[in-house]
């Protein structure tokens, strides 16, 4: 989920970009490439080229294997050993050591073994490792999913405030274009000698400071720029430029019912708590499993020399084989195991816990994300009024100030209210579309 500072600091980003001034050195003109992109072609190109989700996808990788190795556990065993040893010589006497004789023993011998054994009942230990191994894979799938999620979100907010800014640049210059007609027609009417020398110099101010605002925005693009390339993990010389229209705006959004159901389905953290729940079932029978015994076919071919179990020995090589059935059991396990199965039953519980309190969590991230959008809409509709009556009063004072019924502070302070009724409405709609994708974030639809 996004936290409340990353939700800040967008917020910040996209409020701050109006009309505030601040002291800046304008950088070195440069020349980078061009690249439109859709917000579809981000996600695209972060798949192959993020190092995050590279390294994610090999965690699946290294947790697919994990799976095949608790597989093998399921084929036979075979062990082969050779050896070869010296012998001394010997000697044999009786109980008592009396009458000790030297014997002679071959001194060079050999020992060849082929052993096979094959499982055939473990008390459920190896299919409790195959499917503990297969809901680790699941948990690194589920992993993957969530930081998709983020990575996404992350580039979503990096377009929306390069669209953003766009548009404050859109803004900036249509205001400035303006500024300098009028700034033309004062001329003229100074030389008519209708008007003051500082009336021209009022309208020369703000448009220097339309320019600054302008010179703003494109610099705080460049920074916004570099971040989203560096996230896609591309050429960090590339301008990407947003194709997205965004034009698109409802006012009847889906039930928040529907994404709360969205989330129930979809959201990577529910999927998470519902496998470590999962896990740890897995690791109680696993614990339950090692006091059972174990059952085994197994088959041996030895093949040894000299033979000296005989009196004189043999110098001859002793070739034998059998097959059966092994049974195994550790007794210890009846007082050792008790406590870590009690451990396993304990770490299950907790799992429920953390299951619950995670869909307390999400359920409220919804909710709250969801009247987010709500407030947001009501914002936009808000902006727009705004920049109708604004409009409005700078015709309407645009005018007065044309037949000499106002003065060119009031011209000046009409265009500010103007300025910042119209960049309120870009940075609504942009809040609009943050909300929207917010959204589907936390419900992991994105």
């Amino acid at each position: 989920m996004l936290s409340k500072k990353s939700l800040l600091m967008f917020a910040v980003a996209i409020m701050g970009t109006g009309r505030c001034v601040m002291a800046q050195v304008p950088p070195a003109p440069e020349r980078s490439e061009e690249l439109s992109m859709s917000l579809e072609q981000l996600f695209r190109t972060a798949e192959e080229h993020n190092t995050s989700i590279k390294s994610f996808q090999s965690a699946i990788q290294e947790a697919e294997a994990g799976v095949k190795a608790a597989k093998s556990e399921q084929l036979p065993d075979v062990d082969a050993s050779l050896s070869f040893s010296y012998l001394g010589g010997g000697w044999i006497s009786d109980r008592d050591f009396k009458n000790a004789v030297g014997i002679h023993i071959p001194h060079y011998g050999s020992n060849l073994a082929i052993q096979a054994s094959w499982a055939v009942y473990t008390g459920g230990a190896i299919r409790s490792g195959i499917n503990l191994s297969q809901l680790q894979a699941d948990m690194a799938q589920t992993n993957a999913q969530e930081n998709r999620q983020r990575v996404r979100m992350l580039l979503t907010g990096h377009y929306l405030q390069l669209h953003n800014l766009k548009n404050q640049q859109r803004v900036f210059d249509e205001n400035i274009a303006l500024t300098e007609t009028l700034i033309e027609q004062t001329r003229k009417r100074q030389s008519e000698g209708v008007v003051l020398k500082n009336d021209i110099i009022r309208y020369e101010l703000q448009l220097e400071q339309l320019k600054l605002g302008r010179t703003q925005v494109q610099n705080q693009a460049k920074i916004v720029n570099h971040q989203l390339v560096t996230a896609l993990g591309i050429e960090e010389d590339i301008s990407i430029l947003p194709t997205e229209a965004f034009e698109k705006e409802t006012d009847e959004i889906e039930a928040e019912s529907n994404w709360q159901q969205a989330a129930t389905y979809n959201a990577p953290a529910l999927k998470q708590a519902q496998l470590g729940i999962e896990m740890s079932q897995q690791k109680e029978r696993l614990e339950k499993s090692a006091r059972r015994p174990t059952i085994a076919l197994i088959a041996e071919e030895h093949l040894d020399g000299p033979i000296t179990v005989e009196i004189p020995n043999l110098n001859k090589n002793l070739n034998y084989c059998f097959v059966g059935v092994g049974m195994k059991y550790r007794f210890g396990s009846l007082y050792k195991n008790s406590k870590r199965i009690r451990q396993a039953r304990i770490a299950t519980e907790t799992a429920r816990h953390q299951q619950q309190a995670t869909i307390e969590h999400v359920e409220n991230a919804v909710q709250a994300g969801y009247t987010d959008y709500e407030t947001t809409l009501t914002e936009l509709d808000t902006s727009k009024k705004s920049v109708e009556l604004a409009q409005h009063n700078y015709s309407v004072i645009s005018n007065r100030y044309q037949n000499g019924l106002a003065l060119v502070t009031d011209m000046v302070d009409a265009a500010n209210q103007r300025l910042d009724a119209q960049l309120a409405l870009v940075n609504s709609r942009i809040k609009v579309l943050f909300n929207y994708y917010n959204l589907k974030y936390i419900t992991g639809t994105l």
